[in-house]
């Protein structure tokens, strides 16, 4: 679960959710995804930049108002 301060959904707190669902994708799927790049010749960055914004979709969320 992500617990959020429903008053501090900034642009900064915004970007800290998605640093940290990137080093989670990587942490989870970072071997696959490196396979999936040499196979298809794409950048590895941007591969987990995608998978990292739906990942967002698969947290539970905790809002404290």
């Amino acid at each position: 679960m992500v617990y959020l301060n429903f008053t501090d959904l900034s642009e900064e707190a915004q970007n800290r959710l998605l640093e940290n669902s990137k080093k989670d994708v990587e942490r989870k799927f970072g071997d696959s995804i490196h396979k999936y790049v040499k196979e298809n010749y794409t950048c590895f960055e941007t591969m987990i930049e995608e998978v990292a914004l739906r990942n967002l979709y698969s947290y539970k969320y905790v809002f404290n108002i």
